[in-house]
């Protein structure tokens, strides 16, 4: 078991600095996690469900190590390997739309538009279904609740958005900064459900 991971489950006598960092330091660990089970390109969905498990595993002091992240990861993996293929279609669709604006066809930058905020909308939603997987549960009711959840809270869903963005921003600068990252978006997701459930 990792020191960021034993720290995490400190008692009263640990500082909560201490812990904080910690909990910092393993949501990195887990964004490296995430980038390489998603290599694959279809399975993004699985591999952001089970670091999100991860992550409320070890809020909950709970046993989590990399053989519990990879069985979390197997299990969501049945029917998300569909989610992330209609994720490239759906962005496959946007990147026309895109060049439709650049192509200057009449009701080009409307409809560019609309579909660059349709896309944002449907990554915030499968980020909030990965927040709320759990083994045996069915992606397409998953992401018919995040749909609803996004919609209905739109001050997480933007704090979702600020997630992605620094993601974004980090790849700018620096392109592997943006791997450890991913934890810390799978993180915002988990926190983001976690308010909407107790609101």
């Amino acid at each position: 078991m990792s020191q960021a991971r034993a720290k995490a489950r400190t008692g009263p006598g640990e500082s909560r600095p201490a812990e904080r960092f910690a909990l910092f330091a393993e949501c990195l660990l887990t964004g490296v996690w995430i980038a390489v089970a998603s290599l694959p390109l279809v399975t993004y969905p699985a591999a952001f469900a089970a670091g999100a498990r991860h992550l409320r595993r070890l809020l909950a002091h709970e046993r989590g190590t990399w053989r519990e992240f990879a069985a979390d990861f197997r299990s969501a993996l049945r029917g998300g390997w569909l989610a992330g293929l209609a994720g490239w279609a759906a962005l496959a669709a946007v990147w026309a739309d895109v060049q439709a604006v650049r192509a200057g066809l009449p009701g080009g930058p409307l409809v560019g538009a609309v579909g660059v905020s349709a896309l944002i909308g449907a990554v915030v939603a499968g980020l909030r279904a990965a927040a709320l997987w759990r083994p045996g549960a069915s992606w397409r009711s998953l992401l018919a609740r995040a749909g609803r959840h996004t919609v209905l809270d739109p001050a997480g869903s933007f704090l979702i958005v600020g997630g992605l963005a620094v993601v974004v921003c980090s790849a700018w600068f620096s392109a592997p900064l943006a791997v450890p990252v991913l934890g810390a978006v799978a993180a915002a997701a988990v926190a983001v459900e976690e308010r909407y459930r107790h609101r």
